[in-house]
């Protein structure tokens, strides 16, 4: 066989997290970090699979036989059972994926520290989807279950608009405001469990009203706001809706109460990334953040992927 080889796009969500589970439109960034994953020809009569972290140290590491991938010689069990499902998930779509006595050796490499958050997951199946010739986004549901915007982020070419409607469905914009010099994203440090997050939502949700349309009409200004203050204004009320929904402190009043811009959590609160806005220079602004023991920042060109020029 010839050599194949797949790049996908790590993610974050600027708007409607949790509230994209039940419908909300969300504005999505990909960013310039991802995952390759490289299939070439093996040594024996199964799929030998490894895992790389960004600094190219061996992570994971199993064989799976090619008739159910069963697999062996795992160092992490709970690992191959999850690759295990996302194999089996592309060949419910796709019969034929694999069906043949290969010998392939695999090998994923990720570009961003796994604690990042950016989408391990994520942009893994949308890798193995496209080797596999199935749809990402059922793939997705037959496997991890999610609201499916990682997986828009991990193949699409720059910042997008997404609704779980009652499909997934993405449409790559514009998305290049004045203001994005002002814009940061700052790691806190701490890893976030998505499933935690939503788990979370769903108990407080159940007992509110959720927002939908106004965090959709959110979304809507963001896209067409033009000023750095009009964009702080509108994400503070979209910080204000999810702290009420939730039930948690919101970020800058816990961490950086003393700090000049706005602070908004992306995804599940508490962990992974923040965005930061600020008027002062780049400099200033990320001094700010090392002095507070947070030394990854990032500002809006650093990181997210750009569709146009």
């Amino acid at each position: 066989m010839n050599k194949k080889s797949f790049y996908t796009h790590g993610k974050l969500l600027l708007s409607a997290e949790y509230f994209v589970l039940d419908g909300a439109l969300a504005l999505a960034l990909p960013v310039k970090y991802g995952q390759f994953l490289d299939i070439d020809e093996g040594t024996a009569e199964y799929l030998e699979w490894q895992s790389f972290d960004a600094d190219r140290q061996k992570w994971f590491e199993a064989k799976f036989r090619l008739a159910d991938f069963s697999f062996f010689d795992e160092n992490d069990a709970a690992v191959a059972q999850q690759l295990q499902k996302i194999l089996l998930g592309v060949r419910v779509q796709n019969p034929s994926f694999l069906s043949e006595n290969l010998s392939l050796s695999v090998k994923t490499r990720l570009t961003f520290p796994r604690k990042w958050g950016f989408g391990s997951s994520s942009t893994l199946i949308a890798a193995v989807a496209t080797w596999g010739g199935v749809d990402p986004f059922q793939l997705l549901r037959d496997s991890f279950g999610g609201s499916g915007y990682d997986i828009a982020c991990a193949i699409a070419n720059g910042p997008l608009l997404y609704q779980l409607s009652p499909r997934s469905n993405f449409v790559e914009i514009p998305f290049h405001p004045s203001f994005k010099g002002h814009v940061f994203f700052v790691y806190l440090g701490k890893k976030q469990s998505s499933r935690e997050g939503i788990a979370r939502y769903r108990k407080q949700a159940a007992s509110r009203n959720i927002p939908i349309e106004e965090i959709t009409n959110i979304t809507y200004q963001i896209l067409q706001s033009d000023q750095l203050q009009q964009f702080e204004d509108l994400i503070a009320q979209h910080e204000a809706l999810v702290a009420q929904v939730i039930g948690l402190d919101k970020v800058k009043d816990k961490l950086f109460a003393d700090y000049w811009g706005q602070v908004k959590s992306l995804g599940a609160w508490g962990g992974d990334f923040v965005l930061a806005t600020s008027n002062r220079s780049k400099v200033e602004t990320k001094q700010y953040f090392f002095e507070k023991g947070y030394k990854t920042v990032f500002s809006y060109s650093e990181l997210i992927r750009c569709n146009l020029s």
